[in-house]
């Protein structure tokens, strides 16, 4: 599948469409200001992120308002104990040729084929379900049958999860938890947002949130985060950091912040 074009104005362009989603997020999510914005992070460096945080915390408004903003391709999947990787996936169905009779198999395809997926409590379902996302995440593009699917672009999962202390958990996979970008925990809001969400869950309001963006400037996100220059400095010492005994929680305050 080929993948949207782009020009040098796309490119130029895209610093400044980024205040005007942020504000397109924000006509339905109240405040979680940090949590837009490292979405936003994961889109220009074409990652995947992992939120995790209590129910009812606008985690999946927030991801469906980010597919509204960027007029993506949008797919929930809702993690559950009994979900099978087909189901994610796809699977193939038995079709007849009403002409000649003839029987033949066709891919229907899963939630997967989407621009943005959004894995809904996605530690509720068994790590062998889990497993089904991880071609798709690392390669962009799923098997099945001995057969290569491409996957649209851009492509982004994010993936929502509860605590583990919660009952009906199981622990992602360290395979699958090296595949996010990004791990984002999600706090309660304010008072003042908490008054906010007051006057626009008793009104008869319904968010409207403007497409900002499209499949062709979505895609340009990451070729812009390409351009950005780097000095050597700034990334040289990263593999040596990573050598180093991973860190007590009595210092992860410190890494955090910097």
């Amino acid at each position: 599948m080929q993948a949207p074009s782009y020009t040098e104005e796309d490119l130029k362009r895209l610093p400044q469409l980024l205040p005007h989603l942020r504000q397109a997020i924000g006509q339905a999510v109240v405040g979680q200001q940090e949590v837009v914005d490292q979405l936003l992070a994961t889109l220009l460096a074409g990652g995947h992120a992992l939120l995790e945080g209590v129910p009812g915390l606008a985690k999946t408004l927030m991801v469906r308002s980010l597919a509204d903003a960027l007029h993506l391709k949008f797919k929930r999947i809702q993690f559950t104990p009994d979900l099978m990787p087909g189901d994610l996936i796809g699977t193939e169905i038995l079709e007849e040729d009403r002409q000649t009779g003839h029987h033949h198999f066709i891919f229907n395809e899963g939630p997967l084929f989407a621009n943005i997926v959004l894995a809904d409590e996605i530690n509720r379902t068994p790590p062998k379900t889990q497993a089904a996302l991880l071609e798709a995440m690392q390669e962009s593009h799923i098997t099945w049958s001995g057969k290569t699917y491409a996957l649209e672009q851009p492509y982004l999962i994010l993936a929502t999860q509860n605590p583990l202390e919660q009952a009906g958990t199981f622990p992602l996979p360290e395979a699958q938890l090296d595949r996010f970008l990004l791990y984002v925990k999600l706090g309660y809001p304010g008072l003042d947002d908490e008054i906010e969400i007051l006057n626009r869950t008793t009104s008869n309001a319904k968010p409207q949130i403007e497409a900002v963006m499209g499949p062709k400037r979505s895609f340009a996100c990451g070729a812009w985060y390409g351009t950005c220059p780097s000095a050597p400095s700034c990334w040289a010492g990263w593999p040596a950091w990573c050598r180093q005994p991973a860190p007590s929680k009595a210092r992860m305050p410190l890494l955090r912040n910097g």
